[in-house]
């Protein structure tokens, strides 16, 4: 009886400490992708131009702050509660659960919360220089608060892709191409910037590539927490297996995707181009994102390579042919990679995939999810930008556009 006692006693201290380590590691991750806000917010205001420097830094700030709010106040629920019909979560407010299920309820909430915000952040690369900043707020407000979690509990939540197989370990097409999309939707609705297109398409350079440099940088390292935190766990010998080969599969997409990209852009164009380049180097680490887990270090190179093509070759498809006008090029980056790694898990798995004899299962289950996600961010993106077109406007005025938001919108500039 005391030996049983002393073992019970043992095993629960060691459950204890398991859910400790988790937790911190959980927590950690979180704060490695809140830093990729400030990622974000260089990148965008590098790759635009002076005048509206003041404007895309208020609206990442306003992103995450309106997103923390939000996501605890419902947004978490509608994502993670429980499943009703597949659909939807069930709602219930102000989140303040102290359950324990592996990792604490609040950690949970905190490392969501930071997903959440990245996926209404890249809504401001698309539609920069020419949109209102109260009513970017607005639809801010929603996507997080709705558009984001219904679709995040397809997958994520319990809902009807995750029973179907869908895999997508840290969000190529929960976070990622869901942005994209609503911003695809932006910039339809609010038009290109004044001089883009005046029979074809005029570059617009931004004003400071170093800053999208040091902005990509920042992502990068802040995606070994995005990626590998999603593993939800670093205690004992599996996970710290699973985090190491996290990290190193994120870790080649992204070099594959960033030298793939400079080496196009060197043939077509004649020289080595750094903001396509940058951009490669993104749209690697958002392809990886959905199979980071179960793809090889060789398949995670071959989709940091096809993320580069799409990339660079997606760019042009919407600037020159759609005739959309996306600045910081978040939909290429964001949407097009996104669904591209996403249909890759399906090529790619090591247990499962087309190229690892598993049949075409897996492959048609991704195909069904980045379908319905499109539809449903696409289809409720423009329903959203429609109705506020249609009441409180979307776009500036002329004179705003061409002197800057900076100082309309904003009242001050970055530049004094």
């Amino acid at each position: 009886m005391e030996e049983t006692k002393v073992l019970e006693e043992v095993a629960g201290l060691v459950s204890e400490l398991t859910i400790s380590l988790d937790t911190v590691w959980v927590l950690i991750a979180a704060v490695l992708v809140m830093f990729m806000q400030p990622g974000f917010a260089m990148v965008e205001a590098g790759f635009t131009r002076q005048k509206n420097t003041a404007n895309i830094l208020m609206k990442n700030l306003a992103d995450f702050s309106i997103g923390a709010i939000v996501f605890w106040f419902v947004g978490y629920t509608i994502m993670f509660g429980e499943d009703i019909g597949g659909l939807i979560g069930k709602v219930s407010f102000f989140f303040n659960s102290n359950g324990v299920n592996g990792i604490t309820d609040k950690s949970s909430l905190m490392f969501q919360t930071m997903f959440a915000a990245t996926a209404a952040t890249i809504v401001s690369g698309a539609v920069a220089e020419r949109t209102k900043f109260s009513t970017y707020l607005i639809f801010s407000l929603v996507i997080t608060i709705f558009i984001y979690p219904v679709s995040g509990h397809w997958i994520w939540g319990g809902g009807w892709l995750s029973n179907l197989g869908f895999h997508d370990f840290a969000g190529s097409t929960v976070v990622h191409s869901v942005g994209a999309w609503v911003g695809l939707a932006g910039a339809v609705m609010v038009g290109p910037r004044i001089g883009k297109y005046n029979g074809k398409p005029n570059a617009i350079p931004g004003h400071n590539l170093t800053l999208g440099a040091l902005g990509v940088f920042i992502l990068w390292f802040g995606w070994f927490g995005f990626n590998s935190g999603s593993q939800l766990a670093a205690a004992g010998t599996g996970n710290a297996l699973a985090i190491s080969h996290i990290f190193i599969t994120t870790n080649l997409a992204a070099a594959a995707g960033a030298m793939t990209a400079m080496f196009i852009t060197w043939r077509r164009y004649k020289r080595p181009g750094l903001s396509l380049t940058l951009n490669g180097a993104l749209a690697g680490l958002v392809a990886i994102t959905a199979g980071c887990d179960i793809v090889s270090p060789g398949g995670a190179l071959i989709i940091g390579i096809i993320a580069g093509i799409v990339l660079v070759f997606g760019v042009e498809l919407f600037d020159r042919i759609f005739k959309v006008d996306d600045p910081v090029g978040a939909i290429s980056v964001h949407g097009l990679s996104g669904a591209t790694g996403t249909l890759m898990v399906g090529l790619f798995a090591t247990e499962g995939g087309l190229f690892y004899g598993g049949g075409a299962g897996l492959l048609g289950v991704q195909f069904i999810g980045v379908l319905s996600v499109a539809a449903w961010a696409l289809g409720l993106g423009f329903l959203l930008f429609f109705i506020l077109k249609k009441t409180l406007g979307i776009r500036v005025e002329k004179i705003v556009e061409e002197e800057g938001l900076d100082i309309y919108e904003h009242g001050e500039s970055v530049y004094n």
